[in-house]
């Protein structure tokens, strides 16, 4: 029997599906996962469909789980409006709670997957480098809530709570509202298949901006140690790759992963230009040989809109989290194209 027990919640998103891949080699942790959908790849971990909105649902699909030692909770539902995620989210993390805390007799960790937005980076120009310590921006939204309500729940208890905040996380999944690297990786694909050069098609000002991502295999990692780690226990953390870049200078690096020549920045409204390329995607679905993904399932193009179409600096500190004993660094600019890379050898990309 293994020594723990994983529980993904939310196990087919981006930092979801990364940690179940992160997991499967890991003899000494069962793997058990929460999703709305079927994996469509091998794993062994235990897929269980539970309509987390729902708290009685909770309770007769996760009520049994009496083995689980570790809960890792990445689920996020969209709503129409900051405000209204906020009820919708938190009664998410509540239900599930609710139905496993009881028989969960030796949990030992709850997680939360949180992010940048915690600081309003969506609102506008805020303090960098963020520091988890800074006062939180007058419009609260669904990380304040969860976190607060989790915090609360954690008092007294035998277990323990973490919370990370990443900042513009590089990594692949189907159907995730927020998913940087499929927007910027089809983008690219399509510019190709249309014999147009590779242009950054976001807020030129914002393509000189100091930013940051963490590789998400890199996030998988960290999300292992903090729930493993006492001294970040009943902590939330930022999480990075651990340095600083400027779009301008990674840029040529996808041009030249893809074998695309550069032009000057052409900021446009990236959904509008490409709502209407689905039927081209399953034309190069069928040419290259790629997985039968419809582009919609694979590309929110709308959130590549918000993600590009600032300029700002955004940046956090990880003073925290060095200061635990988390050491582990990536050079960006270095590995930029290495979840691309991943996406061609899977057949998502040509």
């Amino acid at each position: 029997m293994a020594e723990k027990t994983a529980l993904i919640v939310g196990a087919l998103g981006v930092t979801g599906r990364a940690l179940l891949e992160g997991l499967e080699d890991m003899l000494d942790w069962d793997i058990a996962a929460v999703s709305r959908r079927a994996p469509d790849f091998p794993t062994r971990a235990r897929f269980i469909s539970a309509d987390l909105t729902n708290a009685e649902d909770c309770k007769a699909k996760l009520g049994g789980l009496s083995e689980i030692t570790h809960i890792f909770y990445t689920a996020y539902s969209q709503q129409r409006s900051v405000p209204a995620e906020i009820p919708v989210n938190l009664g998410m993390l509540a239900n599930m709670l609710d139905a496993i805390e009881p028989v969960a007799t030796h949990l030992q960790h709850v997680q939360l997957m949180l992010g940048a937005k915690w600081y309003g980076t969506y609102l506008g120009s805020y303090k960098t480098p963020a520091r988890e310590d800074d006062p939180r921006p007058l419009p609260q939204n669904f990380y304040h809530a969860q976190q607060d309500w989790l915090e609360a729940r954690q008092a007294g208890k035998p277990w323990s709570w973490s919370a990370l905040r990443p900042h513009g996380v590089w990594g692949f999944s189907t159907g995730s509202a927020m998913n940087l690297l499929t927007g910027i990786a089809c983008y690219g694909a399509i510019s190709k298949e249309l014999g147009l050069p590779l242009r950054w098609p976001g807020n030129t000002g914002f393509f000189g901006r100091l930013y940051q991502f963490i590789d998400v295999d890199l996030l998988a990692r960290a999300m292992m140690w903090t729930a493993t780690t006492p001294a970040a226990a009943n902590n939330a953390f930022n999480i990075t790759n651990g340095d600083l870049f400027r779009w301008h200078d990674v840029w040529p690096r996808i041009g030249e992963f893809f074998n695309m020549p550069l032009a000057d920045p052409q900021p446009i409204e990236i959904s509008a230009q490409m709502d209407d390329k689905g039927a081209l995607w399953d034309s190069m679905v069928e040419r290259y040989g790629l997985k039968p993904y419809a582009l919609e399932q694979i590309v929110n193009w709308r959130y590549l809109d918000m993600a590009l179409n600032n300029d700002i600096d955004q940046m956090s500190s990880l003073t925290k989290i060095f200061q635990a004993g988390w050491t582990e660094v990536w050079d960006s600019e270095a590995t930029i194209t290495r979840q691309l890379q991943k996406l061609r050898d899977n057949k998502i990309i040509p």
